[in-house]
């Protein structure tokens, strides 16, 4: 009854700090299985992927004040999803891993993103490591390989001197605990999406491998903020 209470005060149109309140009660709440059950429903997920920004393709990352609500509403359902198997097959029906690779392009050149990225990125992990359906749409029908790609370059800070060669910086300083938490999540779903993938049948694909492992020769000689966050990186 209390799930359901926040998510009938969630559905309606209220400040964004009684939002991020509710929400980070909803995520308290999410990690109990048994709480999970009037949570996963098509009304209720849609209402959480509506707080995600994972409802429209067209609505841009703009209002920085939205943020906080983005965040907390990808948490709650990274646990409603890794919880619930109810959830993970609503998940399918309501396209939410083609919401995420949309809302992870919108990412793309913005400031203040990086927990949004971050927290997408889980998601989409999640979503691959349990559900092996997503995990065929995202490689064949989403560009998933692509769109992972991409966000892993871009919180390594990649700069390239060739196709498939990037600079290599001696001096460069160490990843943000944000960017390297970023470079994980979006490498834990890469080796999701690609498991699969060790026969390479087009041309489109073959230089989609080939960047992605000049990328991943850059993580190699990249370092984290800390020893432990670097081997974790590695």
């Amino acid at each position: 009854k209390l799930c359901e209470g926040i998510l009938n005060i969630l559905e309606k149109d209220t400040k964004t700090s009684c939002q991020v309140a509710c929400l980070e009660a909803l995520r308290i709440l999410s990690r109990d299985k048994k709480v999970l059950v009037p949570v996963t429903t098509k009304r209720n997920m849609q209402i959480l992927m509506r707080l995600a920004k994972l409802d429209t393709a067209e609505d841009p990352l703009e209002r920085v004040s939205e943020f906080p609500v983005i965040v907390e509403a990808l948490k709650c359902l990274c646990n409603v999803i890794f919880n619930s198997a109810v959830a993970q097959k609503l998940s399918l029906e309501l396209n939410l891993a083609a919401m995420l690779c949309s809302l992870l392009e919108k990412c793309k050149d913005r400031q203040f993103v990086d927990d949004i990225k971050c927290f997408g990125l889980r998601l989409l992990f999640l979503l691959s490591l349990l559900h092996t359906d997503i995990r065929s749409q995202l490689r064949q029908e989403l560009q998933g390989v692509q769109v992972l790609t991409r966000a892993l370059e871009s919180s390594l800070s990649v700069r390239w001197m060739e196709e498939y060669k990037a600079a290599e910086d001696c001096d460069r300083p160490p990843l943000s605990l944000q960017e390297t938490d970023c470079a994980i999540e979006a490498l834990k779903a890469l080796f999701n999406v690609t498991l699969d993938s060790w026969n390479v049948h087009s041309e489109n694909e073959s230089h989609q491998f080939r960047y992605m492992a000049a990328i991943l020769r850059h993580c190699l000689l990249t370092t984290g903020p800390t020893e432990d966050k670097t081997e974790e990186l590695h």
